[in-house]
């Protein structure tokens, strides 16, 4: 056993210490899900940014950094760019709505908005997709723990569900928030002085380039056949609609909050979503000879090999703060819709807030062992994470954005759209066999589908109902 892998053990520890010590304060459903609205910019933009990089921001960007190079920037940039509309136009006016109408989840806001048929629709579809991002931070835990300390796979995947699960379960959002403040520290610290470190002793971007062929598209920031611009079309719409992002911005204590704490966080995703691409791409000159799946291991190698000890493992201690982080938001997203939107509205519209609660960490605790067995079963981080954006972009988009946004809309057009996304999208995938990265993809077709399906239904049965207020 290496002292890297004793030092994530106590890194492990203290996370799962801070959670519980956290949830000792949190006694009721207004605490466990929106922090009871009290988060600041510091906490709040914490946390989202904490949210938005996890596997994909980290293995992923670096095993595409380490196959196409430069382009893979657009798939943590893309991030930033829609975090930054949720700042400055989405958020502000989905808080509004939740606070007027004291709204906890996302299914609250689309109850609200349409009917009860829509919040069941996306509630079971959440329960369905979801899993998949986070069997993919733990994927990329077990990634680590296999480089640091050779567990094996399963293991790997077993104690990144049991660390992040613990935590979480105690004190839900608020818990989180506190945690992610010690997380975004070490990952701070860590990523940003290892790429200067790797680079170094890389010989910069000439060393990097010896080790592909003459001619290509590596140093291309626009890669022809690899991640580019094209990104953008099923990421950026994801991070403005993403439930548990959505969520944590009900959190804020004011709008301030949310145009400071979220429009730092994009900013900041910005500038780090070079950093996992040049690990990667510096890994190359370590290990020039892996084969897609198998560049997921790149960020690990290169942490492991490329740095001194004591220095790899803070870099390794950071990667496995970024895939914990955004697994506790996937585990957000999943205990506060099976509680509340779907125990309290349509099992149990009774239950106490002693109830939610409980249902709630029975929640997490069921959506981690949920996302492990799935982890052990998929065990790709990029390929995990496409099918979750994907499928939350078509299904989710348009009935949020055109809710918020496009008072006439009644029950039938945020059903309609939210089940013609999804149509589309596998009609795309399945039927016509569309490729999952081009600008033609499942994904567009699926948005195409929803929008129109979304308009047309409004232009036949639109909105009758006086509780629909004027938002624009």
């Amino acid at each position: 056993m290496n002292v890297q892998f004793l030092l994530l053990v106590a890194y492990s520890a203290l996370l799962v210490g801070v959670g519980v010590w956290i949830g000792r304060r949190v006694g009721s459903t207004s605490q466990f899900f929106v922090a009871g609205r009290g988060l600041g910019p510091v906490l709040l933009g914490a946390t989202l940014l904490a949210a938005n990089i996890g596997a994909g921001s980290t293995v992923g960007a670096a095993s595409l950094g380490y196959r196409f190079g430069f382009s893979a920037w657009w798939w943590v940039g893309s991030a930033g760019i829609g975090t930054l509309i949720l700042a400055w136009w989405v958020g502000p006016r989905i808080w509004e709505v939740a606070r007027d109408n004291e709204l906890l989840t996302v299914g609250d806001y689309l109850e609200w908005r349409y009917d009860a048929r829509v919040r069941l629709a996306a509630t079971l579809l959440l329960w369905v997709i979801t899993p998949a991002v986070l069997a993919a931070q733990l994927v990329a835990v077990s990634f680590i723990l296999n480089t640091v300390a050779g567990v094996p796979f399963l293991w790997g995947c077993v104690v990144g569900g049991v660390v992040m699960t613990l935590y979480f379960t105690g004190g839900g959002l608020l818990a989180s928030a506190w945690v992610n403040m010690v997380q975004l520290a070490v990952l701070a610290v860590g990523l940003v002085w290892a790429v200067a470190v790797v680079g170094a002793e890389a010989g910069g971007l000439e060393g990097v380039l010896a080790t592909v062929p003459a001619g290509s598209e590596f140093a291309n920031f626009v890669h022809p056949d690899g991640p580019g611009w094209h990104y953008m079309f099923f990421l950026v719409p994801a991070f403005m609609v993403s439930p548990g992002l959505l969520q944590k911005v009900y959190g804020a204590r004011d709008l301030r909050t949310i145009r400071l704490g979220v429009g730092a966080a994009g900013l900041l995703l910005l500038a780090f979503a070079i950093v996992p691409v040049l690990l990667g791409m510096y890994a190359r000159v370590w290990d020039a000879s892996l084969v897609f799946p198998a560049t997921d291991h790149a960020l690990p190698l290169v942490l492991t090999l490329g740095l001194p000890l004591g220095l790899g493992a803070l870099g390794l201690a950071a990667v496995f703060s970024a895939e914990l982080s955004s697994a506790d938001a996937v585990l957000f997203m999943l205990s506060t819709s099976l509680s509340e939107d779907l125990y309290r509205r349509f099992v149990n519209p009774g239950a106490s807030d002693a109830e939610v609660l409980r249902v709630a960490r029975l929640g997490a605790i069921a959506g981690g062992v949920l996302g492990t067995l799935l982890a052990i079963v998929l065990g790709s981080v990029i390929a995990s994470l496409k099918i979750f954006y994907a499928l939350l972009t078509v299904s989710l988009f348009v009935p949020i954005i055109g809710g918020l946004f496009w008072r006439r809309p009644g029950a039938a057009a945020g059903l309609i759209g939210l089940i013609a996304g999804v149509a589309g999208y596998l009609l795309g995938h399945y039927g016509l066999g569309l490729g999952g990265d081009g600008l033609w993809s499942p994904t567009t077709m699926g948005l195409v589908a929803s929008v129109t399906a979304y308009a047309a239904t409004t232009l036949v049965a639109p909105s009758r109902s006086s509780d629909v207020q004027e938002l624009m």
